[in-house]
């Protein structure tokens, strides 16, 4: 199984959906508050080129986006094969 990373806060409506598809699939994440954890902010501009929006997402270190890409991989159907993959491609 692929490791996955989020970078969300609190009250975050986009945070919930791509929460709630990972969760769907059954794919254990690790969740980075970026409120509540020193330096996640920095690490997440850093890692996404950037991004300054929430959720910022990668896929075995590959940075996949937010909610909005992570449900177009899904619909496009490409998610499962990203989540079903061990190491980064």
């Amino acid at each position: 199984m692929a490791t996955v990373e989020i970078y969300t806060r609190p009250m975050c409506g986009f945070c919930y959906q791509a929460k709630k598809l990972l969760d769907k699939k059954g794919v254990a994440y690790s969740e980075y508050n970026i409120w509540a954890e020193d330096g996640r902010k920095d690490e997440m501009l850093a890692r996404s080129n950037g991004g300054r929006t929430v959720p910022q997402i990668f896929i075995n270190e590959e940075h996949i986006g937010g909610a909005t890409d992570l449900m177009a991989l899904e619909q496009a159907g490409n998610l499962d094969a990203k989540l079903a993959s061990n190491q980064a491609a």
